[in-house]
């Protein structure tokens, strides 16, 4: 069954029809279809489209349907070429031929678009909730590792000492953006294009308000073309996975590194890794690298379907059902690595022995130019007088902490023997008590700032739910 055909006079090449037919990817838009067009049928009645006898039977024919395709017994026919041929010839077999009232006023155009926009919603939610749960992972790994000092790193290189709480609670906030931004999104995916025809708009009198207020928008659509053709949302939801995506491969190749046997600051469950076929030793961090690996093909959905969108004409074309399929597999993937990212850092265990014996006495030079800056050296001058003493204790091949302190004071006479004290991690991260930092007590501020925003974010105000609903 097709919904067109009438002036046509040879059929459909076969190979066409199995190139043009988004069935086998569309049928999972199968509830949100049945969902918008009782909402229709309801439009229809209003407008006196429909009597109450025809709406009824309908709906209720299309809530048949729904428990068809809830229960898995739906059959699909050949000739289905989309969702929506589908859903409609069912329909006609429940109900007779006032399942062809249906479609009145009412094209693919805007179905599809309102299908889709009501699919990506209810999937925005649950990827909202499993971020959520993925920075609450973060969060208890952060509360129960508050003490470990560790290396941080710029570059690569060593740099200077953090807290391990400070640097997973970094990928916190990374997350919140994340939620931040796809909190804003759903907010443009909410609008209602059902009702604007196949670009036009409809000539019966049709409740665009109401409708969308019944299928759970924000309101309708403000012009009926660019709604048929408007993709924005499904071009935003790619970009802004890919944007989350690169913050999972961020994470997911530092805890590569840091879990290797030369670092040894983590240590995968094996849960989360998997063997090799010939070397029985192997714990290899599989998940990990195909988190890494995944960034890659989020990045090419993104800017493949940016190429699509930028050579169109004015109107629908057929070229929009490449949405589709970018679309769900962004979605799948998201769906199933979130989760698996939450279980590995929950199950992740620290090493702080093996950070303790990377600490260095290199993480502290910058402690040792801000002694200087204490003693009224401006801290430029105190940075290279710290580079100089790098050198020597390199040439006597000893660290700074055991560079002797008339070498020191030949370097500069401010020098002197407390500077000794400076070669301490633990009080290294405890002078950065700057909002944002690492000491110990600016981590707890951070931790309960980021409990705070985990309760507002499950628990948004009155006022929020107004203008994010």
């Amino acid at each position: 069954m097709t919904l067109w055909g009438g002036c046509f006079t040879e059929p459909t090449d076969p190979l066409l029809r199995q190139f043009g037919d988004s069935l086998p990817f569309d049928r999972r838009l199968a509830a949100v279809d049945v969902r918008g067009s009782i909402a229709y049928a309801g439009a229809l009645l209003q407008a006196n489209v429909l009597d109450e006898t025809e709406q009824a039977d309908l709906v209720a024919g299309l809530e048949a349907i729904a428990k068809e395709f809830a229960a898995g017994s739906f059959a699909f026919m050949p000739d289905d070429e989309d969702i929506h041929t589908a859903v409609e010839r069912r329909l006609t077999e429940t109900v007779g031929t006032v399942a062809g009232k249906l479609h009145t006023g009412r094209s693919r155009n805007d179905q599809v678009a309102t299908d889709l926009r009501l699919y990506l919603l209810d999937e925005i939610a649950a990827l909202a909730s499993s971020i959520a749960d993925m920075q609450e992972a973060i969060l208890d790994k952060a509360i129960g590792e508050a003490s470990v000092v560790m290396p941080g790193y710029t570059h690569l290189r060593p740099a200077q000492a953090v807290l391990f709480s400070h640097w997973i609670l970094s990928y916190f906030w990374k997350l919140a953006r994340d939620n931040q931004r796809l909190s804003e999104l759903a907010k443009r995916v909410a609008c209602c294009p059902l009702g604007s025809g196949a670009l036009a708009g409809t000539p019966y009198p049709i409740d665009r308000e109401q409708l969308a207020v019944t299928l759970g928008f924000i309101a309708p659509t403000e012009n009926s073309l660019d709604a048929v053709e408007d993709r924005d949302f499904v071009a935003e939801f790619l970009v802004w996975a890919a944007l989350l995506q690169v913050h999972l491969s961020n994470l997911a190749e530092t805890v590569i590194l840091w879990s290797t046997e030369e670092f040894g600051f983590l240590e995968l469950s094996p849960a989360y890794a998997t063997g090799s076929s010939l070397m029985p030793q192997k714990r290899n961090p599989d998940l990990l690298e195909l988190i890494r690996g995944k960034a890659g093909r989020l990045i090419g959905h993104a800017t493949g379907f940016l190429a699509t969108l930028k050579g169109l004409p004015s109107g629908y074309n057929k070229d929009l059902q490449e949405d589709k399929e970018v679309l769900f597999d962004t979605i799948d993937t998201l769906k199933l690595e979130l989760p698996l990212a939450a279980g590995m850092i929950r199950a992740l265990r620290i090493r702080a022995a093996h950070m303790a014996a990377s600490r260095n006495d290199a993480l502290l030079a910058t402690d040792l130019a801000d002694y200087l800056v204490l003693k009224g050296i401006p801290f430029r001058e105190s940075h290279e007088l710290v580079g100089h003493a790098i050198r020597k204790a390199e040439r006597a091949g000893v660290s700074l902490q055991h560079l002797d302190l008339a070498e020191y004071q030949a370097i500069h006479p401010e020098f002197g023997e407390e500077l000794y004290e400076v070669f301490d991690h633990h009080r290294s991260v405890a002078v950065r008590r700057a909002q944002g930092g690492t000491a110990p007590e600016a981590v707890k501020e951070q931790i309960a700032a980021a409990r705070r925003y985990l309760h507002e974010t499950e628990h948004p105000s009155e006022e929020g739910k107004e203008t994010t609903s």
